[in-house]
């Protein structure tokens, strides 16, 4: 039985998704965006109010979301016997992400264009990387796979996909084909929103979890072992 977090990546995916179609829809309607100048970026659509205050509450919440079932993911990948340092440099490329989706939407590209393109960075580049990593990380160490065999594949799928698709975007752009660019990010958009609620299937096998608390170092000598305490979610 699915429980509160396999609910999180899902809502995750649709919270974001959904929310940045409706920036999408408003910039249209209010005619901050002209279609038949071409198709825009997602950075122009939430640049303008009244969406940009809806994209900057849509990506920061996402971004929260995304950071929290990062941390999850590393707690499990811990209880899988995945070595301290590759799960940590995995824990942090995908904070990052999720720092660089926070970004993205507190300082628009008419405003803040250079800060803007870093967080646009960390959100797609890194982002693409952390799914890399785990697939990687579950090929060498051969570790559980919920869920039905299918999507294993199918996460391969995405991110070779995602891979494809950010290269375009970038030669696209640097090409002027504006238009094409900009469906190839928000193409890429979709599908890490996809990878992240595909962490439904994993997170389905998690009852609860267990905080270890460690000692800060001090002049006190330290106990045996850190303190458990099991959360039950």
């Amino acid at each position: 039985m699915w429980g509160y977090l396999s609910l999180m990546p899902i809502f995750l995916a649709v919270w974001a998704i959904s929310g940045v179609w409706i920036v999408f829809a408003i910039a249209v309607t209010n005619r901050t965006v002209d279609l038949s100048k071409g198709f825009p970026y997602i950075s122009i659509c939430g640049s303008f109010p009244p969406q940009s205050c809806i994209f900057s509450q849509v990506l920061n919440m996402g971004a929260a979301l995304a950071a929290w079932i990062c941390i999850v993911r590393y707690h499990q990948l811990r209880d899988w016997g995945v070595g301290r340092w590759p799960n940590q440099l995995i824990l942090w490329t995908g904070l990052l992400c999720a720092l660089g989706t926070s970004v993205v939407g507190n300082f628009q590209e008419k405003n803040q264009r250079p800060t803007h393109l870093a967080g646009a960075f960390l959100a797609f580049i890194l982002g693409n990387v952390y799914f890399w990593l785990q697939l990687l990380l579950w090929r060498l160490k051969n570790l559980p796979q919920p869920g039905a065999p299918w999507i294993g594949p199918l996460r391969l799928g995405l991110c070779s996909f995602c891979t494809i698709l950010i290269v375009a975007m970038i030669v696209l752009h640097a090409c002027s084909l504006r238009s094409v660019s900009a469906a190839c990010e928000w193409a890429v958009a979709m599908l890490l929103f996809a990878l992240f609620g595909l962490f439904a299937v994993d997170f389905s096998v998690l009852e609860s979890c267990t905080l270890c608390v460690q000692p800060w170092t001090s002049l006190s000598p330290p106990p045996a072992s850190p303190i458990s305490l099991p959360v039950q979610l």
